[in-house]
């Protein structure tokens, strides 16, 4: 299996997410994939969230790093997205509570949900968080059908 791995340098300004997820929608459009697909707007949101805990919780670029299949195997494999940043400190998933018009606390919780799998390690001056997405599996997914709550 052949895969793409590129990457985007993201400078120390929350304004830098926007760009980030533009970038992500470009680079699975040029790479075959569909980017209003579900699986795309799941990779576009966990960007979205690395990508702002990087620059806000240690005020210093990031590097955002993607490895997607190339066209012939993109049905049948794993996305990866990293974000590479400055700080040592791992990273802390945090409930928002019962507060639900708070506006930060669910990021890590929207990537622990919407991945198959994620992490961090250390890297060099600082860590990187990454997490993987098969869209085989988001495919299974989708096509359940819901199941009746009995209340």
């Amino acid at each position: 299996m052949q895969v793409l791995q590129v990457q985007l340098a993201v400078q120390a300004d929350p304004a830098e997410v926007g760009r980030a997820r533009k970038w992500v929608r470009a680079r699975l459009a040029g790479n075959g994939l569909d980017p209003d697909a579900s699986v795309a707007e799941t990779l576009v949101l966990v960007v979205s969230e690395l990508v702002t805990n990087a620059v806000v919780h240690t005020g210093s670029p990031a590097v955002l790093r993607l490895t997607l299949p190339v066209v012939a195997d993109a049905v049948a494999s794993t996305v990866r997205v990293e974000v590479a940043d400055s700080s040592h400190a791992a990273p802390a998933p945090r409930r928002a509570g019962c507060d639900e018009d708070a506006t930060n606390g669910r990021g890590l919780e929207l990537v622990e949900l919407l991945c198959d799998r994620w992490g961090w390690y250390p890297d060099g001056s600082g860590k990187r968080v990454w997490c993987e997405i098969d869209p085989v599996a988001s495919i299974h997914v989708e096509r359940q059908e819901p199941v009746a709550s009995v209340l």
